[in-house]
């Protein structure tokens, strides 16, 4: 196939297919701890770092990882210690990245509105050698984390007083997931963009919760979600010349509302399973042993 032949397609989706894996694996974690527009204030803060990298002429990806980790980790302490301005804080930090990312960008020599765009919404051209050896090293990092702690982790993202009393170190685990979700959006900034890597977290996520009711299944299939996606959005851009990141951000959102759709006939079919089971256990109990208003409900 065409699409295969060309070396920045070739690139470009080894890069789709990792960000599909790496961004619903930590979004999952993140939509549990009602967090999901956590992603989003990330990839304001990663600006700075493709600015600073444009200015030192170093690789904007690795330095835009060394930013968000450091603002992640800014992120996290405030909301662990923050008080009642603990939101203005994270305000000024969101809107201090994007102004900063601008700024040194335009500093610079090499820099241009028009490369801080292909940041900001992806671009597959812009894909290089060197990107796609940074992404492959920190997809490493993400997977190794999501998969290999994911107990740990989902016990701190459901009830961090619970993890606390099992002895889990929480502070540690909470840091490690925002370390985790800025390299997902550094990971992902070369495909969907800065601006749209948050949807990719979480719309996956909430689509497999629509038909799933297990932690490991909603895991498994929201990955499968976001790396269909992935693909589909970016050979669809490839063909047919349009952004990859809002591409594959509105098929994940398409995907969201199908199963949205399909989800209630499955609930209903559920609920008319349980109750015809309850029915059966019930019919050969003696009315005596029965409660007193199922004994009523069956005389009358």
């Amino acid at each position: 196939m065409e699409i295969f032949q060309t070396e920045f397609m070739q690139r470009a989706l080894i890069a789709a297919v990792l960000v599909g894996i790496t961004a619903p694996a930590i979004g999952i974690y993140l939509v549990q701890r009602r967090q999901a527009l956590m992603g989003d204030g990330i990839g304001h803060i990663a600006m700075t770092g493709v600015g600073l990298g444009f200015l030192l002429n170093s690789s904007p990806v690795w330095m835009a990882t060394l930013i968000s980790v450091v603002g992640a980790v800014t992120m996290e302490l405030i909301r662990a210690y923050g008080k009642t301005r603990g939101d203005i804080a994270l305000a000024m930090l969101f809107y201090g990245g994007m102004a900063g990312g601008v700024l040194l960008i335009n500093l610079s020599d090499t820099g241009s509105n028009a490369n801080l765009s292909s940041y900001l919404f992806g671009s597959l051209s812009t894909v290089s050698d060197s990107d796609v050896t940074a992404i492959c090293l920190l997809a490493a990092f993400v997977v190794l984390v999501t998969v290999g702690l994911r107990k740990q982790l989902f016990a701190v993202s459901q009830d961090e007083e619970f993890a606390r009393v099992t002895g889990l170190p929480v502070r540690a685990l909470n840091l490690l997931i925002a370390v985790t979700a800025a390299v997902t959006v550094t990971v992902a900034m070369r495909v969907v963009g800065l601006l749209l890597v948050s949807a990719l977290m979480v719309v996956p996520v909430a689509a497999a919760q629509q038909i799933t009711r297990s932690f490991k299944v909603t895991f498994i299939l929201s990955v499968v979600i976001g790396t269909a996606v992935t693909l589909s959005g970016t050979v669809t851009s490839y063909y047919q010349d349009v952004p990859p990141g809002a591409t594959i951000v509105l098929m994940a959102i398409g995907v969201f509302v199908v199963l949205t759709a399909l989800a209630t006939p499955l609930a209903r079919r559920r609920a008319r399973s349980v109750a015809a089971a309850d029915a059966t256990c019930t019919a050969g109990v003696p009315a005596a042993r029965r409660p007193a208003d199922e004994v009523d409900e069956v005389t009358v």
